[in-house]
């Protein structure tokens, strides 16, 4: 391990087989304790966090930032992959030979003789491969095959796209739009033990909703909250202002403030 470590550390530049070999002598007696501890459950949420730092590098179009947080990403990755080989289950080699044999599979337009000249062409012969793969039979077996970590909002999502596409879905937009009326008196008129499952139909209906207009539920939801985040920066620079502390405000005097950030938007 000695002889690795004075090899790494004579280069000026390293490749992706560097980075495996870092996370081998991290993980190896004598390395890194912390790093030696780990598990694939315990460094979960660590691949989660990561791959949010690099949506905003993308979604900032900070291409350092992003260059950076990809490099973590690939980290988690390696992570994974070590742990599991010592454990004599799978290592990195098996992991990048699985994505590239599905990679020339899924792309039989490029790699064979299908056909598929369009986006959509493309998309279409994909699911159709990838249910083959996976043995999915059933349109059911489709949708439970969204996974359920995912974000609520994008999972619902999917859900939603994958029954339209056997013709289970609203005729318009209109109708969808309809639907959150429907599902907010319910909600308003459940009983306690009920309330939550109310309220999931509701979000549901307005997942629905924005697929059947073109809007992303997950990134608009972000951009509500941004504003909110921005419009309650401007009322409490504007109390602060007037001399005054947020806590000591009633709600209808915190609600002019308000008012007076929505005009200064506008």
């Amino acid at each position: 391990m000695n002889e690795k470590i004075k090899a790494l550390l004579k280069k000026e530049h390293y490749d992706f087989y560097d980075l495996c070999t870092v996370m081998e002598i991290l993980r190896a007696p004598g390395g890194c304790p912390w790093d030696r501890e780990q598990t694939h459950e315990s460094i979960r949420q660590n691949f989660i966090d990561e791959t949010y730092e690099a949506i905003e590098g993308i979604d900032t179009q900070d291409k350092e930032l992003l260059c950076e947080e990809l490099g973590d990403v690939m980290m988690q990755v390696v992570f994974h992959a070590q742990i599991d080989k010592e454990e004599g289950g799978f290592d990195i080699d098996d992991v990048t030979d699985g994505v590239v044999k599905k990679l020339i599979y899924r792309h039989p337009h490029v790699f064979a003789d299908t056909v598929a000249e369009t986006s959509d062409a493309v998309l279409v012969n994909w699911e159709k491969l990838k249910a083959k793969e996976k043995h999915r039979d059933t349109v059911t077996s489709t949708l439970e095959s969204v996974p359920k970590p995912l974000p609520a909002l994008m999972r619902a999502e999917k859900v939603g796209k994958k029954a339209a596409k056997v013709g289970f879905d609203f005729e318009c937009a209109e109708d969808a739009a309809k639907k959150i009326t429907e599902e907010t008196e319910e909600f308003l008129n459940a009983p306690d033990d009920m309330r939550e499952e109310e309220l999931g139909d509701l979000l549901f209906a307005v997942v629905n909703t924005a697929r059947k207009y073109g809007i992303s539920a997950e990134l608009a939801l972000t951009r509500a909250t941004d504003k909110f985040i921005s419009r309650f920066a401007e009322v409490e620079k504007g109390v602060l202002a007037d001399g005054k502390q947020m806590e000591e405000l009633s709600l209808e005097e915190l609600d002019k403030y308000w008012d007076r950030a929505k005009l200064q938007e506008k």
